[in-house]
């Protein structure tokens, strides 16, 4: 099972290191060989867009090219595969949209079903970054404010009382600012579930100070894509000394 795996991970490691490939902005074989191959413990595949036609078969060349779970971050119902190995089931809970709090995950559910993809129920929290991101423009909802910790926190409450296994901190694709740390250790003082930080994260020093605050998954995109070769600092920084 992918959710005891990056459980283990998390003991043996410190923190897990999530790897996003993006299909709408990353096609390049040799660049998805490398972010593969570079240290990541699982390959995250999705994006808030949906422009790709096959994302089936993007999911399919991401795989031939990992020795890791493959897990879908996906934009939409349409974002389903089954050559993943697990789904990150993500309910955007700091919104009040009712397609991405339920709607979407209705659509999905028998899809999901139907390839047998483990489902890895996550509270999703868009966190204030500075820019008008991707998923809040496709989203249609308002971030909760990065000087709000008492707000993540009681959002990071609710999705672990209703079950979820994952609390996301998100700044977003093309954030100016990253979750702030006192923000991931008041939500980590507070909750139980394991936390996961992604968006605007650029160096692996910043990704260190995430996983130093309290963050048990940290994810990299956008960096990896400009300079996959970056993917093994990143693993270094993000894994325990």
């Amino acid at each position: 099972m992918i959710y005891s795996y990056l459980i283990n991970i998390f003991k043996d490691k410190r923190a897990a290191f999530l790897a996003l490939i993006d299909p709408d902005a990353n096609d390049s074989e040799p660049s998805i060989k490398s972010i593969c191959t570079g240290g990541a413990d699982v390959i995250l595949v999705g994006g808030s867009t949906i422009g790709t036609a096959d994302f089936d078969s993007f999911v399919q060349l991401v795989k031939s090219s990992a020795s890791v779970p493959v897990i879908i971050f996906p934009g939409s119902s349409m974002q389903i595969s089954r050559n993943a190995d697990a789904i990150l089931f993500l309910s955007l809970l700091s919104g009040r949209n009712p397609e991405y709090l339920i709607g979407e995950h209705i659509k999905a559910s028998p899809i999901i079903k139907q390839f047998g993809l483990e489902v890895l129920p996550t509270g999703y929290l868009l966190i204030e970054s500075g820019a008008t991101t991707s998923v809040l423009s496709i989203s249609h909802t308002l971030p909760i404010p990065r000087n709000k910790s008492d707000v993540a926190k009681y959002h990071a409450l609710a999705a672990e009382y209703m079950g979820m296994k994952f609390v996301y901190l998100e700044a977003g694709s093309g954030a100016q600012n990253s979750v702030p740390e006192d923000m991931i250790s008041a939500v980590k003082d507070y909750i139980s579930i394991p936390i996961i930080v992604g968006g605007g994260i650029r160096t692996p020093e910043e990704a260190k100070a995430k996983v130093r605050a309290g963050a048990s998954c940290i994810v990299i995109g956008n960096v990896l894509q400009k300079n996959p070769e970056l993917t093994k600092d990143f693993a270094n920084a993000i894994h325990r000394k």
